[in-house]
């Protein structure tokens, strides 16, 4: 009876608040046995104080407390079962990302696959037995071995996440670099890229279509999924301002550069090599050429303009076409990077090497490095050298 009290009890619903449910799961049994006690009990007449059992003691205790204590022990062990063994049927993390379109039925849906029947139905009970349905939490949650309902349900409830890693990789585009950001958060790439492209959001913090790439600084952080759009790019800022520091900014003066176009010129870089080793020295050549006035004559910003980056050579009618960023016919940077540059490439611009080179052309062995020259006529030679080995290799 006492049992079947406590489902009742509990099944009914009145008792929302389950710290309190479990008070009266474990004392009920106890409350019950005193009332009965009460009942039957003749009444009080002093008696001798004696240290050992009498028959109605003995009665009593196997009467009334080993049920209770049963009672409490089958109690101890569904609660055990529901709310507190292993939720997760895996041995490993799972992750459970709630958007903002969740309900509590597609929450339940979201975790029927990775999780133990029973301990799903304790997590439903809970649900039901609170006010979480009137308010579902975004964000991504990871359920570890071990993690019983309750432990979840509080984490849900209470909106306690685990925080993603975000990187913001380096890329030739804003439209992928939009794309990486909504793989791993809730915002939508499609909002990013419209706050990309918004001249309010651009202004907000100091840039404008040519150069908010320079917002972004490559890198790996630790921030929760649900992030709003505007924190997330708040985020981005204050990033951007921890890594100008002041011998950063210090190096950017002596070189002559502004922020913006340090990134500009490391955008240039990173498109001609992929050898970190040798973007100092190409860093060092374009400035050599800035401080006499020469065009950088760089043929990435050639398949920037162009907007064909997959592009194997470089020919003589394509050094003439009309935009800003074609560095064959206007002196100095383009407006803006021409791709999110990479730290190691801020970096080569920031730490370039000293040297008198003012020509550069890719190494016939394709090996992704450069000879370099002092002189227009030496240079000639290596571009010789080069467009030979593109003509054996058939590469138009």
């Amino acid at each position: 009876m006492q049992i079947y009290t406590i489902f009742l009890t509990f099944q009914a619903g009145k008792l929302k608040n389950f710290g309190f449910s479990f008070l009266l799961f474990i004392f009920l049994p106890y409350l019950c046995t005193i009332i009965t006690k009460r009942r039957h009990t003749p009444p009080h007449h002093p008696t001798p104080i004696t240290h050992h059992p009498t028959p109605m003691n003995k009665k009593f205790a196997h009467r009334y407390l080993l049920p209770a204590l049963g009672c409490g022990l089958v109690i101890i062990g569904l609660l055990y079962y529901y709310f507190m063994s292993d939720l997760s049927a895996s041995d490993k993390t799972q992750y459970v990302c709630i958007d903002r379109d969740d309900n509590v039925d597609s929450v339940f849906a979201k975790l029927t696959p990775i999780a133990n029947a029973h301990a799903l139905t304790g997590y439903k009970t809970l649900v039901r037995h609170s006010g979480y349905a009137d308010h579902v939490r975004t964000g991504r949650y990871a359920i570890e071995p071990g993690d019983g309902a309750l432990t979840v349900f509080r984490h849900l409830k209470n909106g306690i996440q685990t925080p993603v890693n975000l990187t913001i990789p380096s890329v030739r585009t804003l439209d992928r670099l939009a794309s990486a950001v909504g793989r791993k958060l809730m915002i939508d790439s499609a909002e990013v890229m419209q706050a990309l492209n918004d001249p309010i959001v651009m202004q907000k913090y100091g840039y404008d279509s040519t150069t908010i790439a320079c917002l972004f600084i490559p890198n790996t952080y630790d921030m929760y999924w649900n992030i709003s759009l505007e924190n997330f790019l708040d985020r981005m800022k204050r990033e951007n301002n921890n890594f100008w520091n002041a011998d950063r900014k210090a190096k950017a003066q002596m070189a002559g550069l502004t922020e913006n176009q340090v990134v500009t010129m490391a955008s240039i870089i990173d498109e001609e090599t992929a050898n970190d080793d040798e973007k100092p020295m190409i860093a060092g050549m374009y400035l050599n050429r800035l401080k006499i006035g020469m065009p950088l004559q760089a043929d990435p910003t050639i398949k920037f303009a162009l907007k064909q980056f997959d592009l194997k050579r470089i020919w003589g009618y394509m050094l003439k076409t009309q935009s800003p960023y074609n560095t064959y016919t206007n002196i100095g940077l383009p407006p803006g990077p021409i791709r999110v540059p990479s730290v190691a490439g801020i970096n080569a611009v920031l730490d370039y090497e000293h040297h008198n080179y003012l020509y550069m052309c890719a190494k016939e062995d394709f090996s992704g490095t450069h000879n370099f020259a002092v002189t227009y006529a030496e240079h000639l030679k290596n571009a010789e050298r080069y467009s030979k080995a593109l003509n054996e290799r058939g590469i138009k």
